[in-house]
């Protein structure tokens, strides 16, 4: 689904190109599109910094379960 997208993207983004090279893509219309992919790029950054934030705490408590664990083990077998 993604290659998908990207070529739906890249052909539109060709169209559009091809468009501006001829003059028929208004100014504000780019600086408009410009605006709104600067806005989703920091929303996505954003829920990237924030699934990354909370699969370290995960893992600092798996490293956590894990060492007692082994702590409960070894003083089992002695």
């Amino acid at each position: 689904m993604n290659h998908f997208l990207k070529s739906v993207i890249d052909w539109m983004m060709d169209k559009e190109e091809a468009m501006a090279k001829q003059c028929a893509v208004p100014m504000k219309e780019i600086e408009y599109q410009i605006t709104k992919v600067q806005e989703q790029k920091t929303k996505v950054q954003t829920q990237y910094d924030d699934a990354m934030g909370e699969l370290d705490d995960v893992l600092k408590r798996l490293e956590k379960i894990k060492n007692a664990e082994i702590l409960r083990c070894e003083n089992k077998e002695k």
